[in-house]
């Protein structure tokens, strides 16, 4: 006997589309968690170390010993905790390089100075010296160089004590009485370019030490014993004939009265390092007038 085919079940009226309903509350409710969680992530960082803010990065390799310029920096996001940051680019610019920055390396106060001469360490090649002038040592005490305070970058003021009968053989007479001494001012805005015996770590640009805690910035470990100043080949003669003919006593300027602009040695009348003539006591005193005011 012949059995009628099973006819199929037919799907229950509104079953798919409860399903389809399901899926998008599904996929709606995990956009939302992504979106919040990119949103946390966004707002607090990777590591949960604060906002994202805006601070300069090198737009370039920047090398070391270079003033900056607007054209090297740029800003960029950033988030997490960051400090000695700069946030605005005129910030950084003019200031020195102490070492070699990578293009997009965030750059910190210290890793800039704000005067060449401060930058220290085995990667400098040359001292700071504008063209006519030359690198002098100089001996210095507790009491002669301004108890230890004269540092890196600083101008000083030079004091000689003379007495008068050295120069003798330059005045009519030769001195009646007691020995007269005449103290004068001889050298103005002499500038500080290297501490001996041992300096610390150059200061940054915001002033605090690039190496952790240390001494006061640019000073040395007990009272140096020697400075290294830039001056002309003239200078430098007229210091050797003091150095070993009268007392000679530094004060440090006010960094309000330091120079704007470097002299060159032809306005110091000196020329170039070719130029000096030797010294003697008569050309001293012509000079600096000891004799005349004794």
């Amino acid at each position: 006997m012949a059995v009628a085919p099973a006819t199929p079940s037919r799907p229950r009226p509104g079953g798919g589309r409860l399903f389809i309903i399901v899926g998008l509350l599904v996929a709606l409710l995990g956009a939302g968690g992504l979106f919040f969680v990119s949103t946390l992530l966004g707002s607090h960082g990777p590591g949960g170390g604060g906002p994202t803010i805006q601070v300069v990065t090198a737009a370039t390799n920047i090398p070391l010993r270079h003033q900056l310029v607007a054209s090297d920096l740029q800003l960029t996001a950033v988030s997490g905790t960051n400090v000695n940051v700069f946030q605005k680019i005129t910030d950084a610019e003019t200031l020195i390089t102490q070492i070699a920055i990578t293009k997009g390396e965030i750059i910190t106060a210290d890793m800039l100075v704000k005067d060449p001469g401060l930058v220290t360490g085995a990667a400098v090649q040359y001292l700071p010296l504008p063209p006519g002038y030359v690198a002098m040592a100089i001996p210095t005490g507790e009491q002669q160089g301004v108890a230890g305070n004269i540092a890196v970058g600083d101008y000083i003021t030079m004091v000689a004590s003379a007495n008068v009968s050295i120069f003798a053989s330059t005045t009519s007479s030769a001195p009646i009485g007691p020995p007269k001494f005449v103290v004068k001012t001889i050298f103005t805005n002499i500038h500080v370019i290297r501490l001996g015996p041992a300096v610390q770590p150059a200061p940054a640009a915001n002033g605090a030490t690039s190496g952790g805690a240390q001494a006061p910035t640019g000073q040395t470990v007990g009272v140096t014993s020697s400075l290294t100043i830039a001056v002309t080949q003239c200078q430098a003669e007229y210091l050797l004939w003091f150095r070993s003919n009268t007392t000679l006593t530094y004060t440090l300027e006010s960094f309000n009265d330091y120079l704007k602009v470097v002299p060159t040695a032809a306005s110091l009348n000196c020329g170039d390092i070719t130029a000096t003539k030797g010294v003697t006591n008569k050309s001293i005193d012509d000079i600096f007038h000891f004799s005349s005011v004794a």
